[in-house]
C-alpha cells in the first residue's frame, strides 16, 4: 500500500479524468520519486512549472495501481458526511483511522470506552492523549460515531470484534493490530477477510460460532513476547471449537528490530522459550523465536506483507 496523502490523491485523481493538476503533488516522495522521476508517468508543462502533466500512459496506470484506493476514500468522504477538503490536516495515519471508525461504528460505539483508550487502541502509532490534543480530529470521531462525547469511564464490558468483510472471501486474517482493517481494499480484491478483537481481548473469540469457522484462519501478529501470547490464546480458544489456526510467519529476511526500540514495549521473559508453549509452533518457527530472544529482537507486523505471505502459502 501506498502512503499517498489524500491531498495529493485528489492531485493524482485530476491527472486520470483531466490530464493535468496545479495542487503540489510532487511534495509526496511516492509521487516524485516513482511516478515523476523513475516511471516518467507525470511531467511539468513546457513552460509551466506550476502545472503538472500526465503523459500518455499514465491512465492506465492510475486505472490499475491507484483508482481503487482513490474510490475508497472518496466513497467514506461521500458517505460519512466528513467534509471532504484537501487541505484538512488529518494525516495518511488519521485519515485511515477515520474510515476504520466508519465502517466499524457500531461495534465500536456500542463498547465505547475513554477517549484516552480508544485514542490508544485506534491510533497505535500515536499516545493515549491523540486525540485530545486533536480537537478536530476528536469532533470528527465523535461525528463518526454519533455520539456527543467519551464515556469518562470505561465501561466493565469491552468486548468486541470488528470484521472487514468481502465479497467473496477465501481465507480469514486474524490481526493483532487494526493497521490492515484501516486499509482494506487490497485484502478484499485478494478475497481475505479481516477480523480484530482487540489485541489482547480474545474472549469475543469464545462466542463465534461454528458455521463462522469454515474458511482456513490464519493469526498475523508482532513476533515478541505480547504477540505469541496472544496467539497461544488465540490457539487454545480455537482448539475448543475444533479448529485449526496458523500464524503468519514472517520472511527469512523479514526487518528485525531491538527489542528496547522507542514506544515498544513488550520484552522477553527470562524463562525457557520465553514462556511460551512450543507445541504451538513449527519446528522452524521455534528456532526463529529463540533467535529473537538470543538478540533480544523481535519483528514488526507492519514490517510484514500479510497478502504476500498468505499468497505463498
Amino acid at each position: 500500500m501506498k502512503h499517498i496523502e489524500w491531498k495529493y490523491q485528489v492531485g493524482l485523481h485530476q491527472l486520470y479524468t483531466e490530464g493535468k493538476t496545479k495542487l503540489k503533488i510532487l511534495n509526496n516522495d511516492y509521487i516524485n520519486l516513482i511516478l515523476f522521476k523513475q516511471k516518467k508517468l507525470i511531467r511539468f508543462k513546457s513552460g509551466n512549472h506550476s502545472i503538472i502533466e500526465a503523459n500518455q500512459r499514465y491512465p492506465e496506470f492510475y486505472k490499475l495501481e491507484l483508482l481503487d484506493t482513490y474510490n475508497y476514500y472518496n466513497t467514506f468522504f461521500e458517505q460519512s458526511g466528513i467534509e471532504n477538503n484537501a487541505k484538512k490536516t488529518f494525516t495518511q495515519d488519521d485519515l485511515e483511522a477515520l474510515m476504520f471508525v466508519y465502517y466499524n461504528k457500531k461495534e465500536l460505539r456500542e463498547k465505547l470506552t475513554t477517549v484516552k483508550k480508544f485514542s490508544a487502541r485506534v491510533f497505535r502509532n500515536e499516545n493515549s492523549k491523540y486525540l485530545e490534543n486533536k480537537p478536530s480530529l476528536k469532533n470528527a470521531v465523535l461525528q463518526l460515531l454519533e455520539v456527543d462525547e467519551f464515556p469518562e469511564k470505561d465501561p466493565k464490558n469491552q468486548q468486541w470484534r470488528c470484521v472487514i468483510d468481502c465479497d467473496n472471501p477465501k481465507v480469514i486474517a486474524l490481526c493483532e493490530n487494526l493497521d490492515c482493517l484501516k486499509v482494506p481494499v487490497e485484502y478484499k480484491k485478494n478475497n481475505i477477510e479481516l477480523w480484530y478483537v482487540g489485541g489482547n481481548n480474545t474472549k469475543p473469540l469464545l462466542d463465534i460460532q461454528k458455521d463462522k469457522l469454515q474458511l482456513p484462519i490464519y493469526y498475523f501478529c508482532d513476533w515478541d513476547y505480547a504477540g505469541l501470547n496472544i496467539y497461544s490464546k488465540v490457539k487454545e480458544i480455537f482448539n475448543k471449537k475444533d479448529k485449526e489456526i496458523e500464524i503468519i510467519q514472517p520472511l527469512v529476511n523479514a526487518k528485525r528490530l531491538p527489542v528496547g526500540v522507542k514506544h515498544h514495549k513488550s520484552k522477553w521473559k527470562k524463562e525457557d522459550f520465553s514462556g511460551l508453549t512450543k507445541d504451538n509452533y513449527s519446528q522452524d518457527q521455534i528456532d526463529l523465536i529463540n533467535q529473537l530472544i538470543s538478540k533480544n529482537e523481535w519483528i514488526e507486523e507492519e514490517s510484514m506483507d500479510l497478502i504476500e505471505l498468505i499468497l505463498i502459502k
